[in-house]
């Protein structure tokens, strides 16, 4: 099969690449990009004239809740929602029930995504057994069945010597660890970021200092042990400059920003609106700002969306017991967009924060447009005006702050592997 996608902008941060061109896919990987390519040379021919043709778009923060959590989200609908929000490629999360600290979940997901998902899905293995912040996983194992990377997001590892460990036992095996910088005895029973709008609203505040504790900690001893750290959801000013200042020393940190967080602020939680309750909380505006200018200047990496799917009576709840978290996959691209609209970042750069930057982070083998690379492929029309209905989300669970937003931008084609798998 030949697709032929032709007369888009096609951007590929990955080699400086960005002008109008054709693309040509022939056998699952991206055979020809050239200024015109006749259109006898494809099977199928899509019109991509006025819109963008870029690798892949990687999330490398999601939770499919697959297995045991099926009733949020499973593998099917999770990569359902990727593919109609632009991703081409996922990595999951290990807080699934059992928890994915061995190899027989991590073959599970892998098989099931093969057989019955419509992307690409690399588990990401648990840090700890069960993830009890006790015990290591056996990482060796993990990465062998397919984890790239290992994490107890949700969770952070408290033990610092846990942590240490956890560095320089991935060293050899090349993997990942990512971090949840959360410090817990900082946290208490806070449920929302302090500040006015918790005093306001009655509720117990987490500082950021709970956060930033954290991240420092994980920097030096990613510096110390000389480890491979990814920070996740970073959400504060404090965090951003953490790793900003560690990668002018040379520590092998990358990290990683939410929508949500460089989009809105703790005023959303007004009304005691729990699909705006995650962790880490949403914060001021001087951290958003500060999030801005760290996609801007290169010290944030990837833009992530922490997808996190939760059953409507897990969030129609009071406020302090709802469950954190918000679906993103659908919603990533154009509040991305928002950035470019608003000139804090190009396109390229938006591009590369949902690409090739998120690729680098966990060593995926995809974001790239390269002759002979895998074809994953995505065509977006930045002009697409649509508003966010939470009934026509593909996601399983409908936990988002966004419904009613309007939004422009979307994908309109998203292809795996040379396969067509969204097209709008």
């Amino acid at each position: 099969m030949k697709i032929l996608i032709k007369g888009g902008r096609v951007i590929d941060p990955s080699r400086n690449f960005d002008q109008v061109a054709d693309l040509l896919i022939e056998d699952g990987k991206i055979a020809a990009i050239e200024t015109t390519i006749d259109t006898k040379a494809a099977d199928q021919v899509i019109d991509a004239t006025g819109q963008l043709v870029t690798p892949g778009l990687i999330d490398i923060h999601v939770h499919l809740r697959d297995p045991g959590l099926e009733y949020k989200e499973d593998i099917v609908t999770g990569t359902l929602a990727a593919v109609a929000g632009g991703f081409t490629s996922v990595a999951c999360m290990p807080n699934t029930k059992p928890v994915n600290d061995n190899k027989a979940v991590t073959q599970y997901i892998i098989n099931k995504a093969k057989n019955d998902g419509y992307c690409n899905v690399f588990p990401i293995g648990a840090i700890t057994k069960g993830m009890a912040g006790e015990t290591l996983s056996e990482m060796g194992e993990l990465k062998e069945a397919g984890c790239l990377a290992v994490s107890d997001d949700g969770r952070p590892v408290s033990d610092g010597e846990v942590m240490r460990r956890a560095l320089e036992y991935s060293r050899p095996f090349g993997i990942t660890v990512v971090s949840h910088t959360e410090d817990l005895s900082l946290v208490g029973e806070g449920v929302m970021n302090d500040g006015f709008v918790a005093t306001e609203l009655g509720l117990k505040g987490i500082p950021w200092v709970a956060e930033d504790t954290m991240t420092a900690r994980d920097v030096m001893l990613a510096e110390f042990t000389g480890g491979r750290l990814h920070v996740a959801h970073i959400s504060t000013k404090g965090g951003v400059d953490i790793v900003r200042q560690a990668k002018a020393r040379g520590v092998n940190v990358t990290c990683e920003a939410t929508p949500h967080h460089f989009t809105l602020t703790d005023e959303a939680v007004r009304g005691y609106n729990t699909d705006a309750k995650m962790n880490p909380p949403l914060r001021s505006a001087a951290d958003v700002a500060a999030i801005c200018a760290g996609l801007a200047d290169g010290t944030i990496d990837a833009i992530a969306t922490d997808h996190a799917p939760h059953h409507i009576d897990e969030k129609n709840v009071e406020f302090r017991i709802a469950m954190n978290g918000i679906v993103g996959l659908e919603t990533a691209l154009p509040l991305t967009l928002e950035l470019v609209a608003a000139g804090t970042i190009d396109l390229p750069r938006a591009v590369a924060l949902l690409s090739c930057g998120p690729a680098h982070a966990l060593n995926i083998p995809r974001g790239t447009l390269e002759i002979a690379a895998p074809a994953d492929v995505t065509v977006i029309d930045p002009s697409l005006k649509w508003t966010v209905v939470r009934e026509e989300l593909k996601s399983k669970s409908r936990n988002t702050p966004f419904t009613g937003r309007k939004m422009k931008g979307a994908a309109t084609c998203t292809i795996v592997g040379g396969k067509i798998v969204f097209s709008r």
